[in-house]
């Protein structure tokens, strides 16, 4: 299937976000369209202000457009009421987080499986899936320690295997290698590079230059609009491993 032809997994279209502040509307993203499809990977740029996090709420789910259409593969999601927002992120949409965001009482595993818990039809045979899961992403031997026992790298490796739990359209992740040190940091994007190839849909939000030149293509906002769109970033990458 040509780039073209894949399914849409997010469609934006004239979505606008604004505040009021100060007795004055201003738009951290306005009139913004753009369509991410099934097995991209995208890595959102842009300096402070850009609009890239708020673009990643809305994308995410956790805030709302004051106006325009956001669909999540053909749903559209402004009509939705707060319980059916929660399934769907829930269902359709994979997290990780600078911070990792993992449950200091829980092990390995527990944590893989907390997506699970919300979910009102939850998959077959959670526990194993979380057990290949965590195997996959490197963490055989480490299945039932906990977070304060784990490494940095490690904790995002977690983080990465929860977000595969319920099988997402879309993993979104902000400034995912940011507290990592260079070396961690690359082998979190190496496992991108391996998500990616297995047709996993990606949107990396960063500010390093060479943490998105490891993406297929790179999104550069600017003051709420859309400034570039580079669809031939990982050709530039120096260390990416195409898997």
């Amino acid at each position: 299937m040509s780039e073209n032809e894949a399914e849409i997994v997010a469609h934006l279209q004239n979505i606008s976000r604004s505040y009021v502040m100060g007795g004055e509307t201003v738009y951290a993203l306005k009139d913004f369209s753009f369509d991410f499809r099934q097995g991209e990977y995208w890595a959102i740029m842009g300096s402070s202000g850009s609009g890239k996090s708020t673009l990643l709420n809305l994308l995410s789910c956790i805030d709302r457009p004051t106006t325009g259409s956001y669909q999540i593969r053909g749903r559209e999601v402004s009509g939705l009421s707060d319980n059916e927002i929660s399934a769907l992120r829930g269902r359709e949409l994979g997290f990780i987080f600078q911070s990792y965001n993992l449950i200091p009482q829980l092990d390995v595993i527990d944590n893989i499986l907390v997506p699970v818990i919300y979910q009102d039809d939850p998959i077959p045979n959670a526990r194993e899936r979380a057990t290949e899961l965590a195997e996959r992403v490197g963490l055989k031997g480490r299945l039932h320690h906990r977070p304060n026992q784990l490494s940095g790298g490690q904790q995002q490796r977690v983080a990465i295997a929860r977000s595969l739990i319920n099988d997402p359209a879309m993993i979104l992740a902000d400034e995912a290698t940011g507290n990592l040190d260079s070396a961690t940091a690359s082998e979190i994007l190496d496992l991108f590079d391996e998500l990616h190839a297995s047709g996993k849909t990606i949107l990396l939000v960063t500010h390093e230059q060479d943490v998105g030149d490891r993406a297929e293509h790179i999104l550069r906002l600017k003051d709420g609009d859309i400034l570039s769109v580079d669809s031939e970033a990982r050709s530039q990458a120096t260390g990416g491993t195409s898997v």
